[in-house]
């Protein structure tokens, strides 16, 4: 199941979306969200599911990836979708069948938008970090949040951060699943037991990925101090971003989408 987690990963290709400048991924990112929030119902779904098949077409990542990357989350989505129908409205959807009379029409169509909503958010910011490599992301944060030096705001700092504390993401997960195959050989038993026994059972999973994590910490530390890293001051770029045809055209697409939707709400 660990395996099965692909956020905060990279996959190198040459694919239009590859080529795309970093800060109008992060826009269209923005716009992507902002419009699937706007979706008033079921046939403003289509739009976004045009636009997804836009880009995995253009992205070269298959969609496998993304399903396989969806396994994980699979707890969040039925919770999410349980919770709407068992307070959701409407006339019962089985009225014959007393027991069953909690499941309601208005609660069975909220849950089936909200995990349709959940799944496209989840598919169409992955493409994000799959198609664009930590250094462009943290290039790409620290240009559009460059207005901010001027209230004295650490930029470069934040998004060092953040890229670094996604890009762990992936190794920290393959850390997890190599202590726990470790621990399974010495006899550990994490799927049997109530539910306290096996959040005690996780305690020799825990402490060493801790310890773990802190010695990467320490050890990134070593090498930014060993490379003269001083932050975001003086520093130079070994890539100039600049806009091209390919982004505006991505940018024109996703605007047409976003005024689609809004018809929808309209009208």
């Amino acid at each position: 199941m660990l395996k099965d987690i692909t956020i905060g990963q990279y996959f190198p290709g040459k694919s239009f979306m590859h080529r795309l400048d970093p800060r109008m991924k992060l826009l269209l990112t923005v716009l992507y969200v902002v419009s699937l929030f706007l979706v008033p119902d079921f046939w403003g779904f289509l739009v976004i599911g045009a636009v997804i098949a836009l880009v995995v077409a253009s992205s070269g990542v298959s969609l496998k990836v993304v399903f396989r990357g969806l396994k994980p989350l699979m707890f969040i989505i039925i919770f999410t979708a349980f919770f709407n129908i068992l307070y959701g409205g409407g006339e019962p959807l089985f009225p014959n069948i007393s027991w069953l009379a909690w499941i309601k029409t208005e609660g069975v169509r909220n849950a089936l938008f909200m995990i349709i909503r959940i799944i496209l958010l989840i598919m169409g910011t992955s493409y994000l970090t799959y198609t664009t490599s930590p250094v462009m992301l943290t290039d790409a944060m620290e240009r559009i949040f460059r207005p901010l030096k001027v209230l004295h705001f650490p930029v470069h700092e934040l998004a060092m951060m953040m890229t670094i504390a996604l890009r762990f993401i992936p190794t920290l997960i393959d850390e997890t699943d190599k202590i726990i195959n470790a621990q399974k050989a010495r006899g550990a038993d994490f799927e049997t037991g109530n539910i306290i026994r096996r959040a005690k059972a996780l305690i020799p999973i825990l402490i060493p990925l801790l310890i773990s994590a802190f010695r990467r910490a320490e050890e990134l530390a070593d090498a930014m101090e060993c490379r003269c890293y001083q932050g975001g001051e003086g520093r130079t770029r070994y890539k100039v971003y600049s806009f091209s045809w390919r982004d505006w055209a991505a940018l024109g697409i996703m605007l047409l989408a976003m005024a689609t939707i809004i018809l929808f709400m309209i009208f």
